[in-house]
């Protein structure tokens, strides 16, 4: 029978941070994954490319995990931003800064991140055991945990750290089997929810726009009439409605309407950088100095290609014709449809679709200063399964990677301790 000092069960990003934390202070560590290989989900990160963290300051940071935020104080004073990316440096993934303060490996490959994880944690003496999945986790006599496997065999350990990821991406391994784990140790569960999920929208425009890309827009969220939050960035259109940076990251509030039977529309502004009145006079101006040509060439130095037959189409002027027989109401009509593209949502798509889950153990049982549960001895959690979810540019993997760091650190130092 074999016995550790510190199991921790599930080898993605809080994981494998974790693991290799508790293993440098000396601790005897296993680190179990029920997949063939480690960091499954970190590893399709950023599109592939590992956005692994931002360099904006705390206290945006704690603003983009909404309410629950302040619990990450403590992980972040002992672990942030700036300590991830010079430990990435040490263990040999150079970084590089991106737009919005996004912060990726210099190679664009987040396998890159893993692997360099992965060796580090085995230089540290971490051993792995993988395609090993958990079935039951309890408490046995001398304070000990026993860890029990699939088909059979079980093992000791000293102290537990439970890193298994939420409900999202359940082909990487992501199935909520830390959750069971957590409420057999007495915890209590937040129902967990697609968060930065893409939403469907009614109608057919948005698949008439399929694939198209808008950068530099900004869209709102309109719930019952009345403008709640909006955003500068970039989004995408889809065979089903929206995604990209933007809608991911208003998809929480468009969650939280729907729970209140709300009705919901996503309001683009295609023009932000300029007034409602600038914009109709730009208008007038090209009307006027182009005259001859057709309506569809005067949009085609305001849209991209795509948007344009659709443009027409809603706004009901026919392409062909001239510019200087646009009337007014035609061109008032535009304007505003050039402030205010709307799409009704229809809901937001499945957890399985979301980037990261909403909900998961409840923060008030855990110590924010070390991970560790509040209701059972050295039993600590990490990641995803925390009822933490963040915006979108970095923010959910530092936050993985700060708890991991924190619980691994705490359960090895608990060891000496006792």
């Amino acid at each position: 029978m074999k016995c550790y000092d510190v199991i921790v069960v599930g080898a993605g990003a809080a994981g494998l941070m974790a693991a290799g934390s508790s293993a440098e202070l000396g601790a005897k560590t296993l680190l179990i994954e029920k997949m063939r290989r480690s960091g499954r989900k970190l590893r399709i990160s950023g599109k592939g490319r590992g956005n692994l963290t931002n360099t904006a300051d705390l206290h945006k940071f704690i603003g983009a995990f909404g309410k629950n935020g302040k619990f990450l104080h403590q992980a972040f004073a002992r672990f942030f931003n700036d300590d991830l990316i010079e430990f990435f440096e040490k263990i040999g993934v150079p970084t590089k800064e991106e737009r919005g303060g996004r912060v990726f490996p210099e190679s664009n490959s987040a396998q890159d991140v893993v692997d360099a994880l992965i060796k580090w944690c085995s230089r540290n003496g971490v051993t792995s055991k993988l395609e090993t999945s958990v079935q039951k986790i309890s408490l046995e006599k001398e304070n000990l945990w026993k860890i029990v496997f699939c088909p059979r065999g079980f093992c000791l350990g000293k102290n537990v750290i439970i890193s298994t990821g939420g409900l999202s991406y359940p082909a990487t391994g992501s199935t909520g089997d830390g959750y069971k784990f957590a409420k057999s140790a007495g915890h209590k569960i937040v129902e967990p929810k697609a968060a930065l999920v893409p939403l469907e929208t009614s109608g057919d425009t948005a698949q008439k726009l399929q694939g198209l890309s808008l950068k530099n827009v900004t869209a709102a969220i309109v719930i019952d009439g009345k403008k709640k939050k909006e955003l500068f960035g970039e989004m995408l259109f889809t065979h089903f409605g929206l995604s990209g940076p933007l809608i991911l990251t208003l998809s929480k509030f468009v969650s939280e309407a729907f729970d209140k039977n709300k009705k919901v529309y996503v309001e683009i502004d295609l023009k932000p950088a300029i007034n409602r009145q600038e914009l109709d006079s730009r208008l007038q101006k090209k009307l006027r100095e182009h005259g001859k040509q057709k309506f569809k060439k005067i949009l085609k130095n305001l849209l991209p290609l795509k948007l344009i037959d659709v443009c027409c189409e809603i706004l009901q002027i026919d392409g062909e014709k001239q510019a200087s027989h646009i009337n007014s109401d035609e061109r008032n009509n535009l304007v505003s449809w050039l402030k205010s593209f709307r799409f009704e949502i229809k809901k937001c798509r499945a957890i399985e679709e979301a980037i990261v889950t909403s909900g998961g153990v409840d923060l008030r049982e855990i110590n924010p200063k070390t991970m560790e549960s509040k209701i059972a001895e050295n039993l600590y959690f990490a990641g995803e399964i925390l009822n933490l979810a963040g915006d979108t540019g970095g923010y959910n993997l530092q936050a993985a990677f700060s708890t991991g760091r924190v619980a691994g650190l705490s359960a090895g130092k608990q060891l000496s301790h006792r």
